[in-house]
């Protein structure tokens, strides 16, 4: 089903009849698809389920290309990124293309399908505004980190969910806290994979995240067990180029205070939170195990 989600991407792309945007999404890497892969593990006797799947994957891109102007990225999955090789003007202009693109297309699903990705996309860019602004000082709030959170990545995901569960007939509401805590458990593990992945598993150098600003939920449990100097220590380090004697220290607290082991056990609490909203279905406890496993 996923090659149908694919061959769908490739004819939407087509159907923007612009051979450079084409020419440029071609050399997007596409992904794991996890909310394609999503929509049609929920729905997957539905028709028009592919189509669905492909309209949140060009929307996904669309997010990932202004992202990266954005972080002014220089790659993205180990290539490099759009804005890197054709400029920000270009990467944000295709990134608009596949929006547009995909919002034309939604309008052809039931209303409560279109309103629910159509407002996720609202909410999407709420959480890159605040994740901007949170980039400029060392945030504590751990709350606050978790809300921009749901809203930069979770809430597109909710919607895949709940969207599906509506074309399959299923429970809605169940399958959109599903959505949710899978989607918060995917980036809580992307926060650790950036500290204890390497560079060529990463595709960009580790501790990246907090050399662009990012305090991920490891970094702002790991300010609450530090001593005031320690703290200093780490704030100081916030959105700088770190060598490898910061990184070590960093690493070596996070150790030392079983750091890793709690956001990990946090994005575990939220993938039962998940499964025991859809009760006992094998293929969506399939999905959460993938997720959770990228880490363990």
């Amino acid at each position: 089903m996923l090659e149908k989600v694919e061959t769908l991407i490739t004819k939407l792309v087509d159907e923007v009849d612009y051979p450079h945007a084409k020419e440029l999404f071609a050399q997007l890497s596409g992904g794991k698809r996890l909310r394609a892969r999503l929509i049609l593990t929920i729905a997957p006797s539905v028709p028009t389920a592919p189509l669905l799947g492909a309209i949140v994957e060009l929307i996904h891109a669309a997010s990932l290309l202004h992202d990266d102007v954005i972080d002014e990225a220089q790659l993205r999955r180990g290539v490099p990124s759009v804005n890197a090789t054709q400029g920000s003007k270009i990467a944000i202009m295709l990134g608009d293309i596949l929006y547009s693109k995909a919002f034309s297309e939604l309008t052809s699903f039931d209303s409560r399908i279109a309103r629910a990705v159509a407002e996720s996309v609202t909410r999407l860019s709420v959480g890159e505004m605040m994740d901007v602004a949170m980039a400029e000082n060392f945030n504590t709030d751990r709350d606050l980190y978790l809300k921009m959170l749901y809203l930069k990545t979770a809430t597109l995901i909710e919607a895949c969910a709940y969207s599906a569960a509506i074309l399959a007939g299923k429970d809605e509401q169940a399958h959109a806290i599903y959505g949710k805590n899978l989607g918060l458990a995917f980036q809580i593990i992307d926060d650790i994979l950036d500290i204890t992945a390497d560079e060529a598993t990463l595709g960009k150098p580790s501790l990246n995240d907090f050399s662009e600003g990012k305090v991920t939920l490891p970094y702002i449990d790991l300010h609450d067990r530090l001593d005031n100097e320690g703290k200093e220590r780490l704030v100081a380090n916030h959105a700088k180029v770190l060598d490898e004697e910061e990184k070590g220290w960093i690493r070596s607290k996070m150790d030392e205070y079983d750091i890793i082991d709690h956001s990990y056990a946090y994005a575990r609490t939220l993938c039962d939170e998940a499964i025991g909203a859809i009760g006992d279905d094998a293929t969506l406890r399939a999905i959460i195990e993938t997720v959770i496993q990228r880490s363990h």
